[in-house]
């Protein structure tokens, strides 16, 4: 297992936010299928799979995908690039924007998290927890995220993080548990 250089800013995400380093006692083979759950085929067959900032398959077509978001959530993701620039932001508190649509893809759904505050102290007991069911995550250019609402009961893709750098689209793909 070789260490991924380009994105060691993952480990420091999962720090940032709070959440103990404890080693999972799987197999790189389960957890290179749990990351693979998080996108189609297409995409998670050739990507780049990284756990907790080592890679353990390395990928051909420039996506990112991880067997879980934080440490134990049990909650995969594939990123692009541009997702993954956002996600090394968030780790180090830094600003970020972007003039491209970034993609991402959780579709078994996520650990849950504060809708407004990606620093909040404890996501889970948040005013506004929201835990979403199969999702993508889609980053815009700012302006584009002007009439697209915050609110996750509305029954519409609503916006995540809103008043901080790392606003991004949320877009159900089911209806929540």
């Amino acid at each position: 297992m070789k260490s991924f250089s380009a994105v060691p800013y993952a480990l420091s995400l999962l720090t940032v936010l709070g959440f103990s380093h404890t080693i999972l006692a799987e197999s790189n083979e389960a957890l290179i299928a749990k990351a693979r759950s998080a996108a189609p085929a297409a995409i998670s067959e050739k990507a780049t799979i990284l756990y907790r900032g080592n890679v353990l398959f390395e990928g051909s077509n420039g996506w990112v995908c991880m067997p879980e978001t934080l440490p134990d959530d049990n909650a995969p993701m594939c990123n692009d690039s541009v997702w993954m620039e956002m996600m090394k932001a968030v780790a180090s508190k830094s600003s970020f924007s972007s003039s491209k649509i970034g993609l991402s893809y959780m579709l078994m759904g996520d650990g849950g998290v504060s809708n407004s505050d990606p620093y909040h102290a404890d996501h889970q007991n948040a005013k506004d927890f929201i835990k979403e069911g199969p999702h993508l995550m889609l980053i815009v250019p700012r302006a584009q995220l002007e009439g697209v609402t915050d609110d996750p009961s509305s029954g519409v893709p609503y916006v995540m993080w809103k008043d901080t750098p790392y606003a991004h689209i949320m877009i159900p793909i089911t209806d929540r548990e």
